[in-house]
């Protein structure tokens, strides 16, 4: 198989007067429910083009189901998504063109080869001749997995499946990534490799909306969004967030103790109790 150049994202970059200076993804009083459990509630906020924003915040915060409904998985109970602006329920079509999605098990063939799964996608996307083979070369050598082709997906180590998923839902050259904690579980290294690699679809003009796990990449973020118990509390750059705070996890710590009173009142009631049983051990 050839070598491979660096990839020409189809995102476009800023001009003044033109489309391509309002966002690229608009997030508007967005809510969704399940049954009695509101998964998300009047989420607002906006996707500059070829930026990477982050999603943080603890599990069963409404990460998940809001990366979903922006990749037109779910429809939103109330409000609006729109995605280069088309609406993702009423031009579901063309902003499923526009998009790459990779959930949190991405769905890899385990028995077939690093190869053959990237084949797989790339019939799926219908691509074929000479740009077939371009795209195959281009996005696994990107990948640095041109030396495992012939290795079953079974096989490699987490952080190459997690590439090998990146592959795969860059093939059909999409403007936006919606990745959903991607690198949750991976080894430091592979995750430093995997985010070197978003890291440079940026700078191509990929726009990037990520959910994940580990605050440290949540530093390599251009901004920063902090979800809790189903709400937005804050999106800003990560150096905004942690603006007063020696680190950017006790800075978002402190922001949710102040947004719920349940936690604070725990932390108290923890502390009671640390201070009872030392009063305790003091009177024996």
């Amino acid at each position: 198989m050839p070598g491979y150049a660096e990839p020409a994202v189809s995102g476009s970059p800023r001009t003044e007067g033109d489309k391509a200076t309002d966002p690229f993804v608009r997030i508007e009083g967005v809510s969704r429910r399940f049954g009695e459990n509101e998964a998300v509630r009047n989420v607002s906020f906006a996707v500059e083009r070829g930026t990477i924003h982050g999603l943080v915040g603890s599990d069963g915060a409404g990460k998940s189901t809001l990366l979903r409904m922006a990749a037109t998985m779910l429809k939103p109970a109330a409000g609006r998504i729109t995605i280069d602006g088309l609406d993702v329920v009423a031009d579901r079509a063309a902003v499923k063109d526009r998009i790459g999605y990779m959930p949190q098990r991405f769905g890899l063939y385990q028995d077939l080869t690093v190869e053959e799964n990237i084949d797989f996608f790339l019939n799926i996307f219908g691509i074929r001749g000479t740009e077939r083979n371009a795209r195959k070369a281009l996005y696994l050598g990107f990948s640095n997995l041109l030396p495992f082709t012939d290795r079953p997906a079974g096989k490699l180590s987490g952080g190459m499946k997690q590439k090998l998923g990146l592959a795969c839902v860059l093939v059909h050259e999409p403007k936006l990534l919606i990745l959903d904690e991607p690198t949750n579980g991976v080894d430091p290294v592979s995750r430093h490799e995997f985010w070197g690699i978003l890291g440079r679809m940026r700078e191509k003009g990929l726009t990037i909306l990520v959910s994940t796990a580990y605050l440290d990449e949540g530093e390599r973020c251009d901004r920063l969004g902090l979800m809790h118990r189903s709400e937005l509390l804050a999106t800003a750059t990560p150096a905004r967030i942690r603006a007063h705070w020696p680190t950017l996890e006790e800075a978002i710590v402190e922001r949710i103790r102040e947004a719920d009173a349940d936690l604070a009142r725990d932390d108290f009631d923890l502390e009671r109790k640390d201070h009872d049983r030392k009063g305790d051990h003091a009177g024996t």
